[in-house]
């Protein structure tokens, strides 16, 4: 008889960034309905937190302040709750704030004096993981040497992940400098997968062209994670109406054998819930993801 095919037995990952924690008068925005508001399982697989900024060297904030803020405290204590019931929690440094990733880009000497605070904040605050929204320039050697020296300091379960616009795994113009492709043909084993920005004027998850333009240029499914809107105010273009987006991926999921899942920017105001119940997003966007 013919050897059987294989199953593919990846799960899709619902990912959620988190860079808005108060509202505009000061309440905290918490974490925790993630988890009590499932009425069977946990909604997410990852949380990613935003955004950590270098300044200077040993000046890092989160967003506007210092990590160890006695704003953040909440915040800490949430995040352990989640990583006790299994959900990864990775930080995410840069995004459109520039210069994180220029001071990393420099000579070995100047790497040294942004890095090693940087490794100090990620032992320090737990995480299981590093998003690098590189949305500046970087060389392909600066970005290879980030990855290195996180994977060896951390070790091969400490989860790297990166964020580039759609267009920069369609072979387009995009925002990194490097070269996506070559750095996976050079790393793609250090990078645990690619939290693809589909928003923005970058690309769009309306259809399936987008994500299967990214597949034709020869990209592995389980690698490239879908990322949209969960509110049409986060950005200027690119939020996909919750319940469309549930059928796009279950569509998705056929389609592409493989595929990596969904991430959402960003948690406080997602629709349908809106900034009253922004949980309900992973509710059923997540649905669609577990094929529930």
């Amino acid at each position: 008889m013919p050897p059987l095919t294989p199953q593919n037995t990846h799960t899709p990952r619902l990912v959620i960034y988190h860079q808005t924690h108060y509202t505009p008068d000061a309440k905290y925005i918490s974490l925790l309905p993630l988890l009590t508001e499932a009425t069977d399982t946990v909604k997410i697989t990852h949380l990613i937190l935003a955004a950590i900024h270098l300044n200077s060297p040993g000046n890092i904030h989160l967003n506007e302040r210092p990590p160890t803020d006695a704003l953040f405290i909440p915040l800490w204590e949430e995040l352990r709750v989640l990583q006790d019931v299994g959900v990864k929690v990775l930080g995410m440094l840069g995004g459109a704030a520039k210069g994180s990733f220029a001071r990393l880009d420099g000579t070995d000497a100047q790497f040294e004096e942004y890095y090693v605070p940087l490794s100090d904040m990620v032992r320090d605050c737990g995480f299981d993981g590093l998003d690098l929204d590189v949305e500046e320039e970087m060389s392909l050697l600066g970005i290879i040497r980030l990855i290195d020296r996180l994977k060896c300091d951390f070790g091969d379960d400490f989860l790297i992940t990166l964020t580039p616009v759609a267009t920069a795994l369609q072979g387009g113009r995009h925002l990194s400098g490097f070269d996506y492709e070559a750095l996976e043909v050079m790393r793609g084993r250090q990078v645990a997968w690619y939290n693809v920005q589909f928003y923005n004027n970058w690309g769009s998850l309306t259809g399936f062209e987008g994500y299967g333009g990214i597949i034709n240029m020869g990209w592995k499914a389980e690698k490239v994670v879908a990322g949209v809107l969960t509110n049409p105010g986060n950005g200027t273009q690119g939020w996909v109406e919750t319940g469309e987006l549930a059928r796009s991926v279950t569509m998705l999921k056929v389609l592409f054998p493989g595929f990596g899942g969904v991430m959402g920017w960003e948690y406080f105001n997602s629709t349908p819930g809106g900034e009253e119940r922004p949980w309900e997003w992973a509710e059923v966007v997540g649905k669609a993801v577990r094929g529930d």
